[in-house]
């Protein structure tokens, strides 16, 4: 799977999911470039986490396209497992198997789908453990690390697969303040290694410094979006005025 350069990496076309009666995505349309960053806020309930877990169908959608690096997903599962290799995730919650070390949760998935041994995927767990600077918890399980920690190893776990993208839904929500800036800076250089990046955050500083575009979504609409210092300075519409208001009030 290879995109053309002047081919967005992944691209949502007139996307419309329902949950039962109620439509939680209206007519989403949205280019995401090789190596943008991309932060997605808005306000509680706005459909920003369903957007991104259509982006490697952890959602289905009733209507519209989505393609990922030129794998169409509304396609069969095949399309689907092409493109879930290719995608890694980070969720609110850490979601790692209580039962394994950290080195053993970094391990399994590049063991299990990219065919690694088991030399090649500790190696490569290491690296990435290394990277957010938590190698010295390598045989620790994950009970006995903070939630800054747990975040960090859930990072390099996905960093494992290799993957083209990365997709983060609210991964500092369920920390301690004083370990959001841990986990943001672990983002950050991610960020400067050019990796394609979508994050949905109410980290406001993360979204200034990070992001190349800032997209508000309300009521399963994208609103507005643009550069950050236009989206922050200058924002158009009345919800995305009002939802500044609130958050830049509270920080």
């Amino acid at each position: 799977m290879t995109t053309p350069a002047d081919q967005p990496i992944i691209r949502l076309q007139g996307v419309e999911k329902w949950y039962g009666n109620f439509q939680v995505l209206t007519d989403i349309n949205l280019d995401v470039r090789a190596g943008e960053r991309i932060v997605i806020c808005g306000p509680s309930g706005s459909g920003k986490s369903t957007m991104i877990r259509c982006i490697n169908r952890l959602e289905a959608i009733q209507k519209g396209r989505i393609t990922v690096d030129g794998t169409d997903l509304t396609g069969d599962s095949k399309a689907i497992d092409t493109v879930r290799k290719e995608v890694g995730m980070v969720f609110q919650q850490f979601n790692l198997f209580p039962h394994l070390t950290i080195l053993e949760n970094c391990m399994l998935a590049p063991m299990r789908s990219r065919g690694l041994s088991k030399e090649e995927a500790q190696e490569r767990a290491m690296k990435y453990l290394t990277r957010v600077r938590i190698p010295d918890q390598a045989g620790k399980y994950p009970s006995q690390l903070s939630g800054g920690q747990q975040q960090r190893v859930a990072i390099a776990r996905a960093l494992c697969m290799a993957p083209k993208i990365m997709l983060f839904d609210e991964p500092t929500s369920a920390l301690d303040p004083e370990m959001v800036k841990e986990v943001l800076d672990t983002m950050i250089g991610l960020a400067e290694d050019g990796m394609t990046m979508l994050c949905v955050t109410h980290e406001m500083g993360f979204a200034r410094s990070v992001a190349d575009r800032v997209i508000f979504m309300a009521d399963g609409k994208i609103i507005e979006q643009g550069p950050p210092a236009e989206f922050f300075d200058s924002p158009r519409h009345p919800k995305t005025q009002q939802f500044l208001g609130q958050i830049l009030s509270n920080h």
